[in-house]
């Protein structure tokens, strides 16, 4: 009988991880980042607030000489000045202005020349807004205008009382852009002092994408700041009261923008 060499087939079977592969792969996906995020912002804020202190004042002012700015209705931020006061026995009226978080920029050099005093939230963020507006000439106040404590409202009132003019972002500092809490009208029921809805615009900018879009004058801008009339909260308003109260200081600043828009020849940036 011939002789037969049989080949017995060899079954592959598809290849499995090894238990050492999947330790590998598991170690890859649950491996936590070397540096935290929270570190990462307090490094960036760091950074930030050399580079602002370094460099931003000279910048700022540099590039602010080349803004072609206009003020109207400026008369409504102190009717009575405190130049007035002191001879004619009248008492200096001093008043919160309120603008835009994203438009602190665009009237920067415009407040920088008449002492005025900015209110500026406690946050990480607020000391470095805090160094660059010292540099600028600005006085400051920390708080914010959804609640900055009574020690914030003494100064407040040392400045208002015056004749000072303490300006503030009521959509600041971390927003929705635009969105009021009712902190501005409720200053002014507890000051007794008014607020002077601003609008301030420019016709050529840069804007950041941050979560108030930032504008930027570029070189050689029109810039318009328009400044409404007073709105005074009177102390006995209701809480419902305080919040229409809020509703309209909104509606002016929008109003500001508007008339400043239309007179630099642009369209509005909401």
């Amino acid at each position: 009988m011939a002789a037969y060499d049989v080949t017995v087939p060899r079954i592959i079977q598809p290849a499995t991880p090894s238990a050492h592969a999947d330790r590998v792969e598991s170690a890859r996906v649950t491996k936590k980042p070397w540096i935290s995020r929270r570190r990462k912002r307090e490094i960036r804020r760091a950074i930030a607030a050399i580079l602002m202190r370094a460099f931003g004042p000279t910048l700022v002012r540099a590039l602010s000489m080349t803004w072609k700015t206009e003020a109207f209705g400026i008369e409504n931020v102190s009717p009575v000045s405190q130049a007035d006061a002191a001879t004619a026995n009248a008492t200096a009226r001093g008043c919160l202005l309120a603008a835009w978080h994203g438009r602190m920029l665009v009237g920067v050099a415009f407040g920088r020349k008449r002492n005025w005093s900015v209110l500026v939230s406690p946050s990480g963020d607020g000391e470095i807004t805090e160094r660059m507006l010292r540099a600028l000439g600005y006085r400051v106040v920390r708080g914010s205008s959804s609640g900055g404590g009574a020690r914030a409202v003494r100064e407040m009132l040392t400045e208002l009382r015056a004749g000072g003019v303490v300006a503030i972002t009521p959509d600041g500092p971390r927003g929705p852009r635009h969105a009021m809490n009712p902190g501005v009208a409720w200053m002014s029921r507890a000051t007794g002092f008014p607020v002077v809805p601003v609008g301030m615009v420019t016709n050529r900018a840069w804007h950041l994408s941050s979560w108030d879009s930032f504008t930027i004058p570029k070189p050689f801008a029109r810039v318009a700041l328009v400044f409404g009339e007073p709105i005074q909260v009177a102390r006995e308003v209701t809480e419902s009261e305080l919040e229409s109260a809020t509703e309209l200081i909104r509606e002016h600043i929008f109003d500001c923008e508007r008339r400043a828009f239309a007179h630099v020849g642009a369209s509005e940036d909401w």
